[in-house]
C-alpha cells in the first residue's frame, strides 16, 4: 500500500525544536542526577569536595 503525504516545512521546524527541547531537558536531568549521586558518594566515603580549594579572605574596606 503506497501512501503519499505532504509535509509542510513548518512541521519539520517544529519537530527539530521538539527534539532539541527533549535533548536539553534530558541533559539537565542527567546533570542534576549526576551531581546528587556524586555528592552522596562523597558523603558516604567521607570526602570533602572543598578540601583542596584555596579560600581568599574577605576584603573589608574601612
Amino acid at each position: 500500500m503506497n501512501m503519499f503525504a505532504y509535509v509542510d516545512p513548518s512541521v519539520m521546524s517544529y519537530t527539530v525544536q521538539a527534539i532539541a527541547g527533549v535533548a536539553i531537558a534530558l541533559g539537565v536531568v542527567f546533570g542534576v542526577v549526576w551531581r546528587r549521586v556524586k555528592s552522596g558518594a562523597n558523603k558516604a566515603l567521607g570526602r570533602d569536595e572543598n578540601a583542596g580549594k584555596e579560600v581568599e579572605d574577605d576584603i573589608v574596606r574601612r
